[in-house]
């Protein structure tokens, strides 16, 4: 009897099922942060894996739909960008849109491309979308860091452009756009795990998604030409984190303060839904995987 409970004191961890819908088990995901970096590395390093142009893909894709963006919506659709150059205007969106993408596409199906580690090696689930939003945070970087070149740019060719006090908060906006995209790929993460043809409809969603995120346009500018529509955008949270981001990035365009608490409630909101259905689904997927 002695010698079974010197066995049992001399275990370093115990693993048991987890009771919590809510727990982000924050303690063990220390213990394991060794892993959690080695997953972060490797998101970042196999993306282009064996490319030609390799990371210079994180540059290629905002510049190329910065541009794309400024033909047809500026120049052919005459949408007006005050005294901010369109080009710069359409790179501060998209790059803030890029961020959110990613997080939301790489986590939506964590369980479904991961299922054979997941059946074999104990972790703590959480640790693997949790190294996605972090990994994506390097290429948030690099691409911000182009706007930065593109804004001095700017400023050298007689640009009248200035910055914003607020842009000390802009750290908390990239928080705001983890977690919702963190949120929303751990839902939608869970629900692929039986429901197989979501996969399919994801890239597409986010695809539609942009078009109503105010990306490429200012939410005036819809609230001016389609008022009956203008709800559309205005219900949709990124909408007013892009806004914002624009606002702090380029000191142009309005605040809204209504907007912003909506979708910092609506983030947190989605965020515990994620991450409740998320802790559910890990106990029992890998028999519907």
């Amino acid at each position: 009897m002695n010698k079974q409970t010197s066995n049992t004191e001399d275990w370093l961890f115990e693993i048991t099922p987890k009771n919590k819908l809510f727990s982000l088990n924050l303690k063990e995901v220390w213990q394991y942060r060794d892993l959690l970096m080695l997953f972060v590395k490797r998101d970042v390093v196999t993306v282009y894996k064996q490319t030609i142009l390799g990371p210079l893909w994180y540059l290629i894709q905002p510049l190329f739909t910065s541009i794309i963006f400024t033909i047809v919506f500026n120049n052919i659709a005459g949408i007006e960008t005050g005294t901010i150059p369109p080009f710069l205007f359409n790179l501060a969106g998209v790059t803030s849109w890029n961020y959110f993408k990613e997080c939301l596409t790489s986590t939506s199906d964590t369980f479904k491309t991961n299922a054979n580690l997941f059946g074999k090696v104990y972790f703590p689930r959480i640790i693997m979308p949790i190294s996605i939003v972090i990994s994506n945070l390097l290429k948030f970087g690099i691409q911000l860091g182009v706007f930065i070149i593109f804004y001095m740019y700017f400023i050298f060719k007689g640009f009248d452009l200035s910055i914003n006090g607020l842009l000390l908060f802009f750290p908390f906006l990239i928080i705001v756009m983890g977690m919702l995209g963190l949120g929303l790929g751990m839902l939608i993460s869970s629900m692929v795990t039986k429901y197989r043809d979501l996969t399919f409809l994801v890239a597409f969603g986010v695809q539609l998604l942009m078009y109503i995120s105010a990306v490429m346009y200012p939410i005036s500018l819809v609230k001016e030409k389609l008022a009956d529509y203008s709800w559309i955008v205005e219900y949709n949270p990124m909408a007013h984190i892009i806004e914002t981001a624009r606002y702090m990035l380029l000191n142009d365009g309005q605040l809204s303060v209504n907007g912003m608490l909506y979708s910092v409630a609506f983030t947190i909101f989605v965020f515990f839904v994620g991450l409740m259905i998320f802790n559910r689904t890990e106990k029992s997927f890998i028999d519907t995987v």
